[in-house]
C-alpha cells in the first residue's frame, strides 16, 4: 500500500526549530520528487520546497529561503523538512507530496501543486510568540 506518513510537528516557541519527516511505505522516495507544502490558518496552500529524484537537486520558495532546508535518507526512506528560525506566522499543517519527474520540482509546479498526487495527513506545526 502506498502511503505517505508526516510526523514531527508540535508546539516551539518564536526563534525555535523542528525537524518534519515524512517517511514512505509501499514505494521509494528517491524515485520521485518530494515537495513540502503547508496550509496556514486564513491562506491557501503553498508550496515551500521540493527535492528532485536521483541527484536531489532542490528548489525553495522565498518563504522557506534560508531558513528551511529539504533532505533524503535514503536509506531509511524519508525526506525530512528542518526548519529553523521559526516564527508564529509558520504555524499551520505541513504536507509531503510526491510526484513522478524531476520536471514537477521548479516555481510554478510547486506553487500550484501541479503533479503532486500522493500526500500524506499533514502535522500540525505551532509557534508561540
Amino acid at each position: 500500500q502506498v502511503q505517505l506518513v508526516e510526523s514531527g510537528g508540535g508546539l516551539v516557541e518564536f526563534g525555535g526549530s523542528l525537524r518534519l519527516s515524512c517517511a514512505a511505505s509501499g514505494f521509494t522516495l528517491e524515485h520521485y520528487v518530494v515537495g513540502w507544502f503547508r496550509r496556514v490558518p486564513g491562506n491557501e496552500r503553498e508550496g515551500l520546497t521540493c527535492l528532485s529524484s536521483g541527484d536531489g537537486i532542490t528548489y525553495h520558495a522565498d518563504s522557506a529561503k534560508g531558513r528551511f532546508t529539504i533532505s533524503r535518507d535514503s536509506a531509511k526512506n524519508v525526506v525530512y523538512l528542518q526548519m529553523n528560525g521559526l516564527k508564529p506566522e509558520d504555524t499551520g499543517v505541513y504536507y509531503c507530496a510526491t510526484a513522478p519527474r524531476d520536471y514537477y520540482c521548479s516555481a510554478s509546479k510547486l506553487t500550484l501543486a501541479q503533479g503532486y498526487d500522493y500526500w500524506g495527513q499533514g502535522t500540525q506545526v505551532i509557534v508561540s510568540s
